[in-house]
């Protein structure tokens, strides 16, 4: 696979083939995220690093930029350099990211991941899921099913 498509895609199907269970918050990374994202700024590492660390409890950025020793706005220039998006959209993707994992691989309730993402209502959830994939989350553990099913 390697030699026929770029290192990014490699990776990702990588992370997909040993996918064997879902991981607990506390649990790392199989890759580490200097390889899987490809930055090499230690700033946006870290920024990273604590947002994946919280997703059940998202962190204000200013407590992130704060314990980095950057203002906000440095935090966000940064961030918007090396990822290409605000660090608000990277934290919001990533969390429903991890929805996305919770919804295909386990019988948790739709509202329990919500709450497992950080998100407050189950509503919102669906708005920035739908948003985000095309699709509810209902709709696509329905999805989900019927493939299996087939």
């Amino acid at each position: 696979i390697g030699d026929d498509f770029d290192a990014n895609l490699v990776n990702k199907i990588c992370e997909q083939a040993l996918t064997d269970r879902v991981r607990s918050p506390q649990d790392r990374q199989r890759l580490p995220l200097r390889a899987r994202l490809g930055i090499q700024n230690s700033k946006v590492l870290t920024i990273i690093e604590m947002m994946e660390a919280n997703l059940s409890e998202p962190q204000a950025l200013i407590n992130v930029a704060h314990t980095i020793g950057l203002s906000r706005r440095q935090v966000e220039r940064l961030f918007r350099q090396e990822m290409g998006r605000s660090p608000a959209r990277y934290y919001l993707e990533i969390r429903l990211d991890r929805a996305r994992h919770l919804l295909l691989q386990s019988s948790m309730p739709v509202v329990e991941v919500a709450v497992a993402c950080g998100f407050v209502s189950a509503s919102h959830f669906s708005k920035c899921y739908r948003e985000l994939y095309g699709r509810s989350p209902q709709q696509e553990r329905a999805e989900r099913k019927m493939l299996i099913a087939a």
